[in-house]
């Protein structure tokens, strides 16, 4: 005899274990203290600098 399943409530879980999927990919991707914010920006800009340092030509 198979199992009972409450669709209603599998349906719901299902729905859930999405949005938690999807909020961890979001903390992965946007979840930065604002400290590791400002030092990749700053390394950005240095490196930008440096390349632009080493121009023959100025624009």
């Amino acid at each position: 005899m198979a199992d009972l399943i409450n669709l209603r409530q599998a349906k719901k879980a299902r729905e859930r274990a999405g949005k938690r999927a999807a909020g961890e990919e979001n903390a992965a991707r946007f979840g930065r203290s604002k400290a590791e914010r400002t030092r990749e920006r700053a390394e950005a800009d240095k490196a930008r600098a440096d390349l632009d340092a080493h121009r023959r030509e100025p624009e």
